[in-house]
């Protein structure tokens, strides 16, 4: 508070409105109050001059602060700007410079919101704004992370699926099947068939479907006696699927130790001789024009399936039921209770690496002495390192589940929601897979589409890829190849390209849905 101004004002009246004394007082004491009031008036005069001169000190140090206000402000604006220019710069690299008008409308789409899904889930759980998410979130622990994830599995509802079960039994089968049938095949000119290696979604721990699972095997074949494999790539046209031929040879048998099985040498015994006494060879029963025909070889396949069934364990109580396939072997078992649908691959092994050429049909038609590459047994061996490495609560393979089915009904494979989530394995450790990262890791997949879509772009996980667990073994062309791209059609046909970028719009705002609970 102020004294000065009240002095004043106490002064004044002291001075204009004296209070009444008494005629008695004389001169000498007339005087001292008029001393009295020149020293008050004196006095008064000296604090107005001391309040001017803090007045002047004070403007003096605006004078001296304000340069340097102004200074400190500005350079908080350039702090300020030069942020806003780098966030400006990323933005833009990670968005490219594509003008395309589709694109444009995604863009516009993420910078309203739409792809800050994350964000919004978590401040719904947050405030408590979405069905009363917020008491769920803090039960029982305060890990909110762990809870929002626990959430997010609750709403997208994945379907149980006791894998492990049919998985354990088709191996038992095709154990039983590989013994019966070496013993079938051991003094035939038929293919040898080796251990059956489980392949697939079943076997890689994730399937698409609740129902009708196939549980895929693919069994190497070799060669018979005095028989050879030989592996040409068919070069006649380029294409993003390699196909092989496999080219059937005789070889010569008359050594002693072959002649000793009582075998005849398919290229130095007259033909008479050979077809009296010696069954034909594998370029007579299964091949076309010297070379491994995949139609033949999968007929053989049912033929032997059927006759050796009744001599497996399992015949005594399953029924079993052989399905059409002209490129493998598929069939149905059934004991009343449990259905297990099995497809049987063939192929041939690369070398001695975990790529083969495989009966498997890529395109819309493949000739039948087409054999296309497969990276099945190398991507199957991923997941099982993967699975090794994984704490026991991961959840990457509910995440590959989820966008599988989520991408049913669209023209985005589940082939290539798999092989985006291959490369967020390789990039994104193993630990960071649980169920508090659930979220961030469905988006993290989400975004990975977008980026592949909108690039149109989506590298093949194991051709050319340096980053696979030594586990896997590659042949050098492989290894040392180009990745080609799997979203190859969206960069050659424009309208690919548009429904790609239409679909991707429609799966975004679905995931939406499902992730805050709306269906």
């Amino acid at each position: 508070m102020n004294y000065i101004p009240v002095f004043f004002v106490l002064l004044k009246s002291l001075i204009h409105y004296p209070q009444l004394v008494g005629d008695g007082w004389d001169e000498e004491t007339r005087f001292r109050m008029e001393v009295r009031a020149k020293q008050l008036e004196w006095e008064r005069i000296r604090l107005e001059q001391e309040v001017e001169q803090l007045s002047l000190q004070k403007v003096q140090l605006m004078g001296v602060f304000q340069p340097f206000a102004l200074g400190v402000l500005g350079v908080l604006i350039l702090v300020l700007w030069l942020m806003g220019c780098i966030r400006s710069l990323r933005r833009e690299e990670y968005e490219g410079e594509n003008n395309d008008a589709n694109e444009g409308e995604i863009r516009n789409g993420d910078a309203n919101g739409e792809g800050n899904v994350e964000n919004e889930v978590v401040n719904e759980a947050a405030n408590g704004e979405d069905n009363n998410v917020a008491p769920a979130v803090h039960e029982e622990d305060n890990d909110f992370e762990d809870n929002i994830g626990r959430i997010i599995i609750e709403r997208i509802q994945l379907p149980v699926q006791n894998l492990q079960r049919g998985c354990d039994w088709t191996k038992n089968l095709m154990d039983n099947y590989t013994v019966y049938s070496g013993h079938v095949l051991s003094n035939s000119f038929y293919p040898g068939l080796q251990r059956a290696i489980g392949v697939g979604s079943a076997f890689e721990g994730w399937s698409p479907h609740e129902e009708d699972v196939v549980f895929q095997v693919f069994i190497p074949m070799t060669p018979p006696r005095g028989h050879s494999f030989h592996l040409e790539l068919d070069s006649a046209e380029q294409r993003h699927v390699r196909n092989f031929r496999v080219r059937v040879q005789l070889e010569c048998t008359c050594s002693k130790e072959q002649q000793a099985e009582n075998m005849l040498c398919f290229l130095h015994h007259p033909e008479e001789e050979l077809r009296s006494n010696q069954d034909a060879s594998l370029l007579d029963t299964l091949c076309t024009d010297s070379y491994l025909d995949v139609q033949k070889t999968a007929r053989w396949f049912y033929q032997l399936v059927r006759a050796i069934w009744p001599a497996l364990p399992q015949s005594h109580n399953w029924h079993l039921k052989l399905l059409p396939s002209s490129r493998s072997c598929q069939f149905q078992v059934s004991n009343g209770i449990e259905i297990f649908r099995i497809e049987m691959l063939f192929g041939v092994r690369r070398g001695d690496s975990d790529i083969f050429v495989s009966s498997q049909r890529r395109e819309a038609y493949t000739q039948s002495t087409a054999w296309p590459e497969t990276y099945a047994v190398a991507e199957m061996k991923f997941f099982e390192h993967i699975a090794e490495q994984a704490p026991h609560d991961s959840l990457h393979l509910k995440c590959l589940q989820f966008f599988t089915r989520l991408v049913l009904g669209f023209s985005f494979s589940t082939y290539s929601m798999k092989t985006i989530v291959m490369h967020l394995l390789t990039v994104v450790p193993v630990s960071q897979w649980r169920r508090r990262d659930f979220l961030q890791r469905l988006v993290d997949i989400i975004n990975g589409l977008h980026l592949s879509v909108r690039e149109k772009l989506l590298d093949h996980f194991i051709v050319g890829n340096q980053m696979l667990p030594q586990v896997i073994r590659l042949p050098p062309d492989v290894q040392q190849a180009l990745p080609y791209n799997l979203f190859h059609h969206l960069a050659e046909d424009p309208a690919a390209y548009s429904q790609a970028i239409n679909e991707y719009q429609v799966l975004q705002k679905k995931f939406k849905r499902i992730i805050r609970g709306e269906q």
